[in-house]
C-alpha cells in the first residue's frame, strides 16, 4: 500500500470490490479495467498483495476456464460460423486450423498445471457452448 498512498481503499475493500464485480459477470481483465478507470485503483496486486485471479479463487468465483482460452474458443466459433456461410474462404479455413492448434496447446498446458481437469476435451460442442455466450 505504501506505493500508492493516494488510493483511498484498504486491501479488504479492494477484495470486496473484485468479488462483487466478478459476481456481476465481469472477467478478471475487465475487473482490472473497471477498478482502474472508475475507482482509481491502478494495481490490485500492489494494494492487496494478490492478483485478481487469486482473490477470485479464494472466494470461489473464479472462471471455470482460463480467460485466454475462453477468448480463443469464442474466436474459433465466430470463424466456424463464418465458414458455414462462406465455404470457399481459404484464408479463414487456414486461420481456423491455426486457432484450433492454439486452443489444443493451451488445453494441454492448462491440464498440466491443473487449471483444467484431465478429462476436459475441446470439441465443437464445447465451442458451441462457450462460443455463443
Amino acid at each position: 500500500m505504501e506505493k500508492y498512498k493516494w488510493v483511498p481503499y484498504k486491501p479488504e475493500e479492494v477484495e470486496q470490490l473484485v468479488v462483487r464485480l466478478a459476481k456481476e459477470g465481469y472477467t478478471p481483465s475487465k475487473i482490472g479495467l473497471i477498478l482502474r478507470d472508475q475507482y482509481g485503483i491502478p494495481d490490485v496486486r500492489a494494494i492487496t498483495g494478490k492478483s485478481i485471479l487469486q482473490i477470485l479463487e479464494e472466494h470461489g468465483v473464479a472462471p471455470e476456464i482460463p480467460e485466454d482460452l475462453l477468448y480463443l474458443i469464442k474466436k474459433y466459433w465466430r470463424v466456424k460460423k463464418h465458414l458455414e456461410v462462406h465455404r470457399k474462404d481459404m484464408k479463414n479455413k487456414k486461420n481456423l486450423e491455426a486457432i484450433e492448434g492454439k486452443i489444443r496447446s493451451l488445453v494441454k498446458y492448462y491440464k498440466r498445471v491443473g487449471k483444467l481437469p484431465a478429462y476436459w476435451e475441446f470439441n465443437d460442442e464445447i465451442a458451441k457452448i462457450y462460443g455463443s455466450t
